[in-house]
């Protein structure tokens, strides 16, 4: 089983971006940790980061993995063409946030991406990448029986 850790615009600044809401992390630790956890899953993870709406969606479209874990950053609060691209994926896309995206300002409470994506995990840092990693496994799992 392959999943593909997506993420999107400004996460290529974790460690540096706002300490207080998104920890001292790096992206490089957050995908190692990532790479790790799914290894104990017997998964291969493919990491992928891009500030562009459309990188992200080619990204997507031409993915060969079984499943994705995405934290689409501020695209999930906007990126419709993202949705649409999720909407017809032949895979299952997991959302993953940091911080906990309810809890901040209005505008990131709304979250375009939630109906196209089988589960949201968000508000628990690099504890949120394990959950939907956790959630794919079980969902592709299922899938396969």
């Amino acid at each position: 089983m392959k999943i593909l850790i997506l993420n999107g615009p400004n996460l290529n600044r974790l460690g540096k971006r706002n300490p207080d809401i998104y920890g001292t992390i790096t992206l490089k630790q957050l995908e190692s940790c990532c790479e790790q956890y799914a290894a104990q899953l017997n998964m291969q993870v493919e990491c992928r980061q891009s500030n562009s709406e459309g990188t992200l969606i080619d990204i997507l479209y031409n993915t060969d993995c079984d499943g994705v874990v995405l934290n689409a950053g501020a695209l999930t609060h906007y990126g419709l063409s993202l949705r649409d691209c999720i909407e017809c994926l032949d895979v299952p896309v997991v959302q993953a946030h940091l911080s906990d995206i309810t809890a901040r300002e209005d505008f990131r409470k709304v979250n375009v991406l939630q109906d196209v994506t089988i589960d949201n995990c968000y508000g628990q840092g690099v504890n949120s990448y394990y959950k939907a990693i956790d959630i794919l496994a079980k969902h592709i799992e299922e899938k396969t029986k």
